[in-house]
């Protein structure tokens, strides 16, 4: 569809109540939902987990991920939909994730939507990834753009000024590695299990977080970017000292667990501090401040975001657990968003492993 007919399709359609069928396949769940943009707007919304045939790998392996992808998609679109008490002919459109993730799986979602657009008459809508977990608060809550978004998961670690649908400004990103890859790097070298997230949490729920120091790369200095590949180097060599004097029991590993989330918190904090000066400066009327992404789910994280957003008189807005996790309905809820602004794609759409929300992907957009 030209940008003409997408254009003059968004003003048509702008009003009219919308019903989308989401699909996620970008890593290692299988998602669909079914979502309106007319209360009760999440009408289904289905996660299928890989985590016992990952779990023997420590990680998530791309050939098996995009295979269980295959097998499972048709059974749960169906299931989507009769939970949604809905049928194709009551879609307005089709969303799926377009990118960024693993190839074969995005592949394998992409084929499926386009195959659905097709044979049914409806609008594609290929999704960012990130753009869904950026929109995800809108889903829950009234965020009016532009507002501060913390994304924060285990392959990206950004702040973004939202200020649009597909406009984005970054005010910083991580130079090295995302605090998910920490999180589970982590969890892998403490023995606590897979996904590293979860279990990094619950190992440090009753311990201490002051017996095993470590580093807070870059808190304290100018700019939002983030480090953590010297916080894992660290946590590396104190697992190897206590290995090798024989004193890393199951409480070391909790305690090690404990203040490896204390530090990889506190990084955050600093940062979105940092970033949240620049944005009330930048933007002296907006207020709201939004974090998502499978970290968002940190329960220590999401408790010190509120005084975070408190001290600096902003309006936190954090969406549930499974919509900060890999899920379809912020997918389904990023097409209507796209849908209203008559962004649809062609069918020759080709799926984009890599694909920066900012089109200023190479740096720190400065303020």
């Amino acid at each position: 569809m030209d940008a003409a007919k997408t254009e003059d399709y968004g003003r048509r359609h702008a009003d009219i109540p919308m019903l989308i069928l989401g699909i996620e396949t970008s890593c290692d769940e299988t998602a669909c939902a079914v979502v309106s943009d007319e209360a009760p707007r999440i009408r289904a919304n289905l996660v299928l987990s890989q985590l016992e045939e990952h779990r023997p790998y420590g990680g998530v392996v791309p050939e098996i991920a995009a295979r269980a992808h295959l097998d499972h998609l048709d059974g749960l679109i169906s299931s989507a939909l009769e939970q949604a008490g809905a049928g194709f002919g009551d879609l307005s459109a089709v969303a799926c994730t377009g990118g960024p993730g693993l190839i074969g799986g995005i592949l394998v979602g992409v084929m499926e939507a386009k195959a659905i657009a097709y044979v049914r008459k409806l609008p594609f809508i290929a999704v960012n990834h990130l753009e869904g977990h950026a929109l995800s608060a809108r889903l829950v809550a009234y965020v009016t753009y532009p507002y501060l978004l913390l994304l924060v998961s285990g392959g990206h670690c950004q702040l973004q000024i939202v200020e649009g649908v597909g406009r984005y400004r970054r005010l910083g990103s991580t130079v090295d590695d995302a605090a998910g890859e920490c999180f589970d790097k982590g969890a892998k070298l403490l023995g606590l299990g897979y996904p590293g997230g979860p279990a990094v949490a619950r190992a440090a729920e009753t311990r201490s977080a002051s017996r095993f120091p470590l580093p807070r790369p870059m808190l304290g200095r100018a700019g939002c970017d983030f480090s953590f590949s010297g916080l894992k180097t660290a946590l590396a060599q104190t697992v190897a000292k206590l290995e090798s004097t024989g004193q890393l029991d199951a409480r070391a590993c909790a305690d090690l667990a404990a203040s490896l989330q204390m530090a990889i918190n506190d990084c955050l904090l600093d940062r979105t501090s940092n970033a949240l000066a620049l944005f009330r400066a930048a933007h002296p009327g907006a207020r709201h401040l939004v974090a998502a992404g499978g970290v968002a789910a940190n329960k220590d994280l999401r408790a010190r975001l509120v005084d975070l957003a408190a001290n600096h008189n902003c309006a936190l807005v954090l969406p549930p657990p499974e919509l900060c996790t890999d899920n379809a309905a912020m997918i389904a809820w990023a097409g209507i968003e796209r849908l209203k602004q008559g962004l649809i794609d062609g069918l020759d759409f080709a799926p984009r492993p890599r694909w920066p929300l900012d089109p200023a992907s190479g740096a720190a957009v400065k303020t």
